[in-house]
């Protein structure tokens, strides 16, 4: 069966003309004040927590150095490309991640999905900041508060300690001892408990940090993307001034380089698992940031002619570089506390997601010899400069989804309104059994929402309205030639793949350790966003005039009249563009479905 070129291709003479007459419906919207700030910012967004809260974590526990291999394969012929395509999309259209399915209104549920799984990722990255400020503040101390046991633990050993500790001394009468770090944060910060026992109460310095979070996010967003662009050249460059003076001084210590060979060591055997490709896939998505609208809603404030191409590869790169930097700084520093501790392996020596962060990395600050608050107060104020950027994008994105569909209302009241709604969710994660919640909104509510999602995404720009045609919206826009990679990579490879890793995802799902209750409630609320999909379509079909059920389908599926630049002029040059060739479409038929797909593929 010959794949179609474009669904949209069927619009006749008349459509065209139909539409290149019919008025712009997009609403005029605010711009960066220059692409260096849209760049800034989208560096912000992506160079976030998917880097080093999640990053080492998931190379180490995947093959150490061979998870590199899938991850830079996954992000050359899925990270990039995607990257660029949502860029090009939504600066083309200047639209957000809902409204850019004008292009396809049979598609919103999409981007209405999307939205979703944008929410659920906002409800637990504002808690995490919490944490994290809540660390920031404590490493102003005389001395660092987890480094030393409290009276009240038990079986517990001081951080700070830099003594030989061999299995003699970690294990009292069969039971393991704990480190300070690690029980400080379990029942200090969050004073952790089952889910089995309930949620319990939030702790109330936990709160008060996540309103301080929330404070700030919104004075930044008060103003739209005119206050997030400034802001943006703080948030995007100070967190390398850190980072490198971080790396600087992880090499520097004892046993950081057997830590980094740990992290970098290439175990060949995990090349040939499922797993390990899907966990690339999902961090590359989650680290890049894309399939959740951020970068099509940070895109959609550029003007027209910004050189969208330069920006999704440096953005791209720059994320893998950081993430394999901090790598190696976290990496560095266990070593260095596996070194200290005389224990045998990196590996007992790492936890999962906030363990890493809260757990790991605490208690090797604890340990180092002249000024450990120092090195602590540098380490979280970069998680938390790189946190706030990420929180930007993320509620941006959903700001531009409910601005683009209620164009009425004010940029500051959408703000304070969703900033007041997501502050109340977010004090959930803060209670004793809010971690383990955490861990089951993250897989059914983000992950597999994100990559069920992404596949419509690619089929729908790639294959409803067409590869070529958005190749010919780039060239419109940019005067740039889309070269075959791009089209494989967009028609048929991205698809593939991700169709194949979120099957394996499903085959090889391992629930989270919680009631069931919980993890039927995850199953519903991937149900819900993954809904909006049929839902959503079947209201595009009953909403359009022309007669007939095949004619309303066959409408569906194609760009609205108001589909388009948003600039009135640049909106009428390329209407008339597209009247030219859907006119020399009906005079010239293509010739065999072989010819057709050759000319699909390679022109």
């Amino acid at each position: 069966m010959d794949p179609p070129k474009t669904i949209a291709s069927g619009l006749t003479r008349t459509n065209f003309v139909s539409l290149a007459i019919a008025a712009p419906t997009t609403p005029a919207r605010a711009k960066w004040t220059s692409d260096i700030e849209f760049t800034l910012s989208c560096i912000a967004y992506s160079v976030g927590f998917g880097n080093i809260w999640k990053f080492p974590y998931t190379a180490l526990d995947n093959g150490g150095g061979a998870f590199l291999v899938p991850y830079l394969i996954v992000l050359f012929v899925i990270g990039r490309p995607l990257y660029y395509l949502e860029m090009a999309m939504g600066q083309f259209s200047s639209r957000g991640c809902v409204k850019i399915y004008d292009l396809a209104p049979a598609m919103r549920g999409i981007g209405v999905g999307q939205t979703v799984a944008m929410l659920v990722a906002i409800s637990y990255y504002t808690p995490i900041l919490a944490i994290t400020l809540r660390y920031l503040l404590l490493s102003f101390s005389s001395e660092l508060p987890w480094s030393k046991c409290d009276h009240s633990w038990s079986r517990c050993i001081n951080s700070s300690q830099h003594g030989h500790l061999n299995e003699s001394s970690i294990v009292n009468s069969g039971v393991r001892q704990n480190v300070s770090a690690e029980l400080f944060f379990t029942n200090t910060i969050m004073r952790r408990v089952s889910l089995d026992e309930g949620l319990g109460w939030p702790n109330m310095e936990l709160v008060a940090c996540l309103i301080v979070c929330w404070s700030i996010l919104i004075v930044i967003l008060i103003k739209g993307v005119r206050s997030t662009g400034k802001a943006s050249y703080f948030l995007a460059i100070f967190p390398y001034v850190i980072i490198f003076i971080l790396l600087g001084h992880a090499l520097s210590l004892e046993g950081s380089l057997e830590g980094i060979r740990f992290f970098l060591t290439p175990n060949w055997e995990s090349l040939f698992t499922a797993k390990v490709w899907m966990e690339a896939v999902t961090q590359c998505f989650f680290s890049l940031s894309i399939c959740f609208g951020g970068i099509i809603a940070y895109s959609s404030f550029n003007n027209f002619s910004n050189n969208v191409y330069r920006d999704a590869m440096i953005i791209s790169w720059l994320d893998t570089f950081t993430s394999i930097i901090v790598g190696c700084i976290v990496f560095g520093v266990l070593g260095n506390l596996a070194h200290v501790t005389h224990r045998p392996s990196i590996q007992d020596l790492v936890r999962e997601g906030p363990g890493l962060t809260f757990m790991a990395y605490p208690d090797a600050i604890a340990k180092f010899e002249y000024y450990p608050q120092l090195f602590s107060v540098m380490f979280f104020l970069m998680f938390f400069i790189v946190g706030i950027g990420s929180n930007l994008g993320a509620i941006t994105s959903v700001i531009t989804a409910i601005g683009d569909r209620c164009p009425s209302i004010p940029n500051w009241k959408i703000v304070i309104g969703l900033s007041s709604v997501m502050s109340c969710v977010s004090v959930v994660y803060l209670t004793p059994g809010g971690l383990d919640l955490l861990d089951v909104l993250d897989t059914y509510g983000a992950k597999y929402v994100t990559l069920t999602l992404a596949l419509f995404e690619i089929l729908t720009f790639a294959w409803v309205y067409g590869v070529d045609r958005v190749c010919r919206d780039i060239r419109f826009m940019l005067g740039r030639e889309t070269g075959l990679f791009w089209r494989l990579c967009w028609g048929y490879v991205g698809p593939l793949l991700v169709a194949i890793i979120l099957l394996v995802a499903f085959v090889s799902h391992k629930a989270p350790n919680v009631p069931e209750e919980y993890n039927f409630s995850g199953w519903m609320l991937y149900a819900f966003a993954v809904l909006q999909l049929p839902l959503w379509a079947l209201y595009a079909i009953v909403t359009q005039e022309e007669k007939g059920c095949q004619n309303r389908v066959l409408a569906a599926f194609r760009p609205s009249k108001s589909w388009g630049p948003e600039t009135a002029s640049i909106r009428e040059d390329y209407q008339l563009l597209e009247h030219e060739v859907a006119y020399s479409a009906t005079r010239y038929p293509r010739g065999r479905w072989t010819d057709r797909l050759y000319r699909r593929i390679f022109q």
